[in-house]
């Protein structure tokens, strides 16, 4: 079976509507006779961002989510092999069309959804996601990784510390500055602007950072997930990056919105700090904080789930 050049421009274009760190959009995607492989661009490089090429690989990792749910809706069940070729390093998935698949509810939502992502850096509205809530999000978290979500006071204050440690680190490198300022250049004027808060490592050169216990406070308001590995290769940043937008997905599909975080985590001392305060049980990839925008009317995210994301 050959794609259509309609088929082949649905994969291309779920593929294309991935995250990807700072949008660099670093795969490649080429489809064959019925199979589709996803290879990572080595050329895309960000020395200061993402200095060991890892949110590269996880947002190849959000490609590939997008992939298998592009060719599920499509109506076919999906072989997924990672890494197929090792004289091909850059090859990281080749995924099959492997027979007639009815797609269900649940993945044609998440298909939807990958079209109404966005990344959501304000605060969120007071109505706070409950435990379940929580609990739904983190099962979204495919095999090999975990879902862990950030608990209680003390955690909050952990984590504060830390990523107030790694924004004052970030705010005084000069060529991290510099990198930051040329991506930017090219966005509209709200990511651009001074932030008051260290989200998604954009902290600027004039970045004001609250204090501890404020920035404790917002963490107590919001609801935080980390996605584990159990290693750290380069197969676990594929899947961390899956697991991702897999997480990313179902919380859109029940009326939820979404960031992430990675940069801190690129500064060894804060991962392993995250690691010990939190006892983690692996590898911290990358921090999802999900609420509510402040537009919307709450819906309790079980039922919205169940309704297919619609009240």
């Amino acid at each position: 079976m050959t794609w259509s050049a309609t088929e082949a421009g649905v994969l291309a274009c779920a593929v294309d509507r991935s995250p990807s760190v700072h949008n660099t959009q670093p795969w490649s995607l080429e489809t064959g006779e019925a199979m589709a492989e996803l290879y990572e661009r080595r050329d895309i490089v960000l020395p200061r961002h993402d200095p060991l090429g890892r949110d590269r690989t996880l947002s190849c990792g959000a490609a590939l989510a997008n992939l298998e749910l592009a060719l599920r809706a499509m109506g076919w069940a999906t072989t997924t092999t990672l890494f197929p070729d090792p004289a091909q390093p850059e090859l990281l998935a080749r995924v099959l069309a492997d027979g007639p698949h009815e797609a269900d509810a649940e993945e044609v939502d998440l298909y939807s959804a990958i079209f109404r992502r966005r990344s959501y850096r304000a605060p969120f509205s007071l109505h706070q996601l409950s435990s379940q809530a929580v609990r739904t999000l983190a099962d979204a978290a495919t095999a090999g990784t975990e879902a862990r979500p950030i608990d209680g006071a003390t955690e909050a204050a952990a984590l504060a510390e830390l990523l107030l440690y790694s924004a004052e680190v970030l705010r005084d490198d000069r060529a991290y500055q510099r990198e930051l300022i040329a991506w930017t250049a090219q966005f509209p004027e709200p990511l651009r602007a001074p932030s008051t808060l260290p989200w998604a490592g954009l902290v600027r050169a004039d970045t004001r950072l609250p204090d501890a216990i404020t920035l404790t406070e917002r963490l107590l308001a919001e609801r935080l997930l980390v996605v584990l590995t159990p290693d750290d290769s380069k197969r676990d940043h594929v899947l961390a990056g899956e697991a991702m937008q897999r997480i990313w997905l179902t919380g859109i599909r029940a009326g939820l919105v979404a960031s992430v975080l990675t940069q801190p985590l690129h500064l060894p001392e804060t991962r392993s700090g995250l690691i010990d305060k939190l006892s983690l049980p692996g590898y911290p990839q990358v921090i999802i904080r999900f609420g509510y925008p402040v537009t919307a009317t709450p819906i309790p995210v079980a039922s919205a789930i169940a309704s297919g994301g619609r009240p």
